[in-house]
């Protein structure tokens, strides 16, 4: 088995301690993704249960299992042996679970990249993954054809779609003729708990992406806490939402905690808020899971209510501050609450959920989870009272560990000697605690804005802006002040017809007096057709930052 050199990862004494739960103490020491997922429900009778449903097609337990055989044993076929990684760079689709458990079942690693990554980016991702196969589907291809010059080592493409001998033509593998090819029988390989199961990169917040490494059994701890405390997945219950599962959030929640439960998934190739309905009433999705972003454009479909969306019985979200506005409007469109939750590519998923209260606590990102556990420290590590804004750090079955520390001069060994002190994953973010042990999120901490000895949370000031009825979007980011050493910035994208002027900006600023304190007020605006965003539909706020 192809084990992973020790100087691929950092120096153990700046691991993250990994904490197992009491109630998953029995989880085993050898195990396969794809066993665990797919292959049990098949082999404990559950083979006729849906597991895809991707537009007018239904995919069972039983026939995953078969293609994912099939191509797995191709890619055997090919070369790929346990460890070895393998990219993953798809759209939503039956293809793209099929790949992402094949890669499993075989023992290797699959590397999610984002649709949205440049040519240059795909290829620093491609050599630092040392991928021996990169998995695409032919619209995406562009960016992988401008980087495949520069793969450092023989990354061979297996293009998905596309005319057959025009994918040939430009020296990639036929992921059709590879299904057909392959043979439908095939026995996981079994890893031990200390193998790598996944790799997820970040989303190149500061720089370029950053690998980060999950080990198998703590990918199974996390994903069976996370499904038994959240999302309650069994038979019979059906995730939709719109994150693409080639990219880190939404590989976690589609590939991961549904077919932990036996559940099925709901795939949208792109989101649009009458699509995403239609899908809702036609797939009989029971949980929704999707950013704020999601949630405030279907309640301004107006044909809303046209749809049935009575399957529903849980809402969740993440990623951005939910807002008490959005969930108190949410929930009297619905009658159900949005269940908020916090979680990081670092730490494979959720960390903390408003589903440990009885009822969502407005503007809460919940309690930890239990196994894990949170505090919130000064920047001496002392403990922050309770209603004090501090440091989130915790610990948990999972942790941030980083790929590859020792290149680029050592440059993610000082990350992980920051982001991980005494066995404590520092998140990045800012938070207070209530007594009741609540956890209210600020802001992720390179976004705070310090004004006149002031800190100023961006997604509060968002949010009220949002309210004005000339707002589409707005972000807001902190810019550097001589006076004040940084003042408080809007970008704002305007509805339809309105248009940008100063007269505005004042008539904003007043009616935001009525929000939020003065000293959050923007001081300074400006107008945009759109808002850069993550494959996701998160804020990324660095892109509206002044360039240091």
């Amino acid at each position: 088995m192809g084990k992973i050199p020790e100087n691929m990862l950092p120096p153990k004494d700046l691991w993250p301690e990994y904490l197992v739960p009491e109630e998953f103490a029995d989880t085993p020491d050898e195990l396969n993704l794809a066993d665990f997922l797919l292959d049990r429900h098949v082999r404990e009778g559950r083979g006729d249960n849906p597991a895809i449903k991707f537009m007018d097609q239904t995919v069972s337990y039983a026939q995953l299992q078969e293609m994912v055989n099939k191509f797995g044993n191709s890619l055997k076929d090919a070369g790929v042996e346990p460890q070895d990684r393998v990219g993953i760079r798809l759209v939503n689709s039956i293809q793209a679970l099929v790949a992402i458990f094949a890669v499993e079942k075989i023992g290797a690693i699959p590397v999610p990249t984002s649709p949205l990554w440049s040519g240059e980016e795909v290829a620093f991702v491609a050599n630092n993954a040392e991928m021996k196969f990169f998995i695409v589907n032919a619209p995406l291809m562009p960016p992988v054809e401008q980087a495949k010059p520069n793969f450092q080592f023989g990354t061979q493409v297996i293009t998905i779609g596309g005319n057959p001998d025009e994918v040939k033509a430009a020296g990639n593998m036929v992921y059709e003729e590879m299904l057909a090819a392959g043979s439908a029988d095939l026995e996981a390989t079994m890893l031990k708990g200390d193998d790598i199961g996944i790799m997820l990169y970040t989303s190149g917040t500061t720089g370029m992406p950053k690998g980060c490494v999950h080990f198998v059994k703590p990918i199974v701890i996390e994903t069976k806490l996370v499904n038994k405390h959240v999302y309650k997945m069994v038979p019979g219950d059906c995730l939709g939402g719109a994150a693409p599962v080639s990219f880190a959030a939404g590989f976690g929640t589609f590939t991961l905690m549904p077919f932990e439960g036996g559940a099925a998934i709901s795939l949208i190739p792109k989101f649009t808020p009458p699509d995403m309905l239609e899908l809702i009433q036609k797939h009989k999705i029971t949980i929704l899971t999707g950013l704020p972003t999601g949630y405030r454009a279907l309640m301004k479909f107006p044909k809303f209510k046209d749809y049935d969306t009575s399957s529903i019985r849980l809402y969740t979200s993440g990623g951005d501050a939910l807002g008490s506005e959005t969930l108190s409007a949410w929930q009297k469109l619905t009658g159900l609450p949005i269940w908020e939750g916090l979680g990081g590519t670092e730490m494979l998923h959720l960390v903390t959920s408003n589903t440990m209260n009885p009822e969502p606590m407005p503007d809460s990102i919940g309690k930890a989870l239990p196994g894990v556990e949170v505090r919130v420290v000064d920047p001496e590590w002392n403990d922050c009272e309770p209603d004090q804004v501090g440091s989130m750090v915790l610990k948990g079955p999972s942790g941030s560990l980083y790929w590859k520390p020792y290149e680029d001069n050592e440059k993610l060994i000082k990350s992980q000697k920051k982001g991980v002190v005494d066995g404590w994953n520092q998140m990045g973010d800012a938070v207070f605690m209530k007594a009741d042990g609540n956890i209210f999120f600020v802001s992720r901490e390179d976004d705070m804005i310090k004004s006149s000895g002031y800190r100023i949370g961006p997604a509060e000031v968002e949010e009220a802006i949002e309210k004005h009825p000339a707002v589409a979007e707005a972000g807001v980011v902190g810019v550097p002040d001589p006076e004040k050493g940084q003042i408080t910035k809007a970008f704002v994208v305007l509805k339809e017809g309105q248009e940008g002027s100063d007269e505005l900006f004042e008539e904003l600023k007043e009616f935001l007096k009525e929000h939020i304190a003065i000293y959050k007020l923007p001081r300074a605006i400006e107008y945009r057709s759109e808002l850069p965003r993550t494959p996701t539909g998160k804020l990324l706020r660095r892109h509206l930052r002044p360039p240091k």
